[in-house]
C-alpha cells in the first residue's frame, strides 16, 4: 500500500518538536495543509499538522491579494453557475408537474436542497446528466422514505415493497391511490434515464441503480416492521440495517450512472461488493445523521434511534454515545483516505463520488439535519452557489487596464 511516510514530515519541525515558525511564510505551508488531509490510522504527526497549518493559513488569509486571478475565477464560477441554474430550472419544472406538494402533503418538498446536495457530489460541467438524474433519485428516495417513516401503515408497506421489488407498473393495482402516485413517478425517473443512455449503449447502468433502490426499500421495511412490532433491536442489529437505510450506498452506485467512459461494468461490480471506501463513507453519513437526529429531536417518538439503542445497551449517557459515534466517524475518514492512497483498479473520479457524498454530509449535518430541517449551511450554500453571480470589476478597473 502507498504511504505518506509521516516520518518525512519531521523535517518541518524544530529541535523542540514544534513546527518551524519559518513555515508561516513558506509556500510549502499550503502543501503541508493539503497533505495533512490525507492522514490515515497511526499518523499522529499529520493530526498535529492539520491543526498547525489551519491556524497559520487562517491568519495569512487577509494578506492574500491577486485581483487578476480572482477575476478569472469569478468568471469561471459565473459561467458554471449558469449551467447549474439551467439544470435546477429543468428539475423544478419536473417536480412542479408531479404536484407532490398537493398530492402527497406528508412528504418533504426539498428538491432545491436535493440539487444542492448533488452539486457537492459532482459540480463539473461534464456530469450534467448525472447531476439531474441523481437529484431526481434523491427527491424520489425522500418520498419513499417519508412514505415508510411518516405516513403509511405497515400493512400498506408490505405490498408497496413488493411492488418496488417487482418493478412493474402492473403492480400499481395492489396499491392505495396515494402510493400509486409516487410508485409511477419512481419508475418513470429510471425509465427516462434508461432511454437517454440507449444511444450510448450504457442503459445497463440503470439496472444497477434500480437494484440499489430496491435494497433501500427492503431496509426501510425492516425498520417499519420493528416499529410495528414495538421491537427494540440491539445496537448491532440497528446499525447493520441503518447503513443501507442511510441511502448513501444507493446514492454512490446511482452517481456512476450519469458519468462518462470512466465508468464500466466493473465499476458497478466493484461497488456491489461493499468496498471499504463506500462502507466508510456510509458510516460517516449514517452516524452523523444519527447524532443530528437525536441531538435535535428530529425523530418520531415511536421510531428506533441508534443513539438510544447504544445508550441502553451499554449504559452510557447521550454525550458518551455521541463521543463514541464521533470516534467511528473520524476512523472512517481515515479509511477513506487509505483507499485513496493505496493502488486500486478504480480511477479517481469513481472514488471521488463516495468521498464527495461524505463531504456533503459533513456540511449539511454538522449542526443538525440540514436537509429535512433546512439550516444555515444549506441556505447559505444555495444562496452563494445558485441565487446570484459574483460581481465582477468593470473593465477599466481591472489591474491589467488600470493606470
Amino acid at each position: 500500500m502507498a504511504s505518506m511516510f509521516p516520518a518525512s514530515f519531521n523535517k518541518f519541525k524544530d529541535l523542540e518538536g514544534n513546527f518551524k515558525t519559518s513555515l508561516t511564510s513558506d509556500v510549502r505551508l499550503l502543501e503541508l495543509y493539503e497533505a495533512s488531509y490525507m492522514r490515515v490510522h497511526g499518523e499522529d504527526i499529520l493530526d498535529e499538522a492539520i491543526s498547525f497549518t489551519t491556524s497559520q493559513l487562517t491568519l495569512a488569509l487577509p494578506t492574500l491579494d491577486h485581483p487578476l486571478s480572482e477575476q478569472f475565477a469569478k468568471i469561471d464560477f459565473n459561467m458554471l453557475q449558469l449551467l447549474h441554474r439551467k439544470e435546477l430550472s429543468e428539475i423544478c419544472r419536473w417536480w412542479k408537474d408531479l404536484d407532490f406538494t398537493r398530492k402527497l402533503p406528508f412528504a418533504r418538498d426539498r428538491v432545491v436542497e436535493g440539487y444542492f446536495w448533488i452539486m457537492g457530489v459532482y459540480f463539473e460541467p461534464q456530469y450534467s446528466l448525472g447531476r439531474k438524474f441523481l437529484t431526481k433519485v434523491i427527491a424520489m428516495a425522500s418520498i419513499v422514505d417519508d412514505t415508510y417513516d411518516s405516513f403509511a401503515t405497515y400493512d400498506e408497506l408490505i405490498p408497496y415493497t413488493d411492488a418496488i421489488e417487482r418493478w412493474d407498473l402492473k403492480c400499481m393495482d395492489q396499491l392505495p391511490e396515494y402510493m400509486k402516485i409516487s410508485y409511477k413517478a419512481l419508475l418513470d425517473v429510471y425509465e427516462e434515464m434508461e432511454q437517454l443512455l440507449v444511444a450510448q449503449e450504457r442503459q445497463y447502468r440503470v439496472e444497477y441503480a434500480r437494484k440499489a433502490m430496491i435494497r433501500l426499500a427492503q431496509a426501510y421495511l425492516l425498520e417499519a416492521k420493528w416499529t410495528h412490532l414495538n421491537y427494540k433491536p440491539t445496537f448491532e442489529e440497528f446499525r447493520d440495517n441503518a447503513l443501507p437505510t442511510s441511502g448513501y450506498a444507493m446514492l454512490a452506485i446511482t452517481a456512476f450512472v450519469g458519468m462518462g467512459d470512466v465508468v464500466t461494468p466493473e465499476t458497478f461490480k466493484w461497488a456491489a461488493n461493499d468496498p471499504k471506501i463506500i462502507k466508510a463513507s456510509t458510516i460517516i453519513c449514517r452516524f452523523m445523521d444519527d447524532i443530528a437526529e437525536h441531538k435535535f429531536n428530529h425523530r418520531r417518538e415511536d421510531d428506533c434511534s441508534a443513539i438510544e439503542c447504544y445508550m441502553e445497551q451499554y449504559s452510557v449517557t447521550a454525550q458518551e454515545a455521541y463521543d463514541e459515534f464521533n470516534k467511528h466517524i473520524e476512523s472512517s475518514w481515515k479509511d477513506v483516505n487509505e483507499e485513496f492512497l493505496k493502488p486500486t483498479e478504480m480511477p479517481t473520479p469513481v472514488l471521488c463520488r463516495s468521498l464527495n457524498l461524505a463531504r456533503v454530509m459533513d456540511v449539511l449535518y454538522r449542526e443538525g439535519d440540514g436537509y429535512t430541517h433546512v439550516g444555515k449551511a444549506a441556505k447559505g450554500g444555495i444562496t452563494s452557489l445558485l441565487i446570484g453571480p459574483i460581481p465582477l470589476l468593470t473593465l477599466k478597473n481591472w489591474p491589467l487596464f488600470s493606470t
